[in-house]
């Protein structure tokens, strides 16, 4: 399930909920997944656009993010029609 979040980032840009488990402690963060690999995933948050690497095995759980219910084609849908009134 976690791996489906993190697709849905990466091809739609949008953000995501992760529960990340680190040597410290548990963490919960909003970040956007720009470029996955094997066993790593790359991301950044609002607060910076450098990209940062995040070891998959240390994802716990993924979620969408406050606001986002994953309708990707109701957003589709507004922007197609705010394109078509300009």
């Amino acid at each position: 399930m976690v791996e489906r979040f993190l697709r849905y980032s990466l091809e739609h840009g949008r953000a995501i909920t992760l529960i990340v488990q680190d040597e410290k402690c548990l963490k919960k963060t909003n970040l956007t997944v720009v470029r996955l690999e094997d066993d790593t995933v790359y991301y950044i948050t609002a607060r910076s656009a450098k990209e940062k690497p995040l070891k998959r095995e240390c994802i716990l759980s993924a979620a969408y993010a406050r606001g986002d219910d994953g309708d990707t084609l109701k957003r589709e849908n507004a922007q197609y029609q705010l394109d078509n009134k300009l």
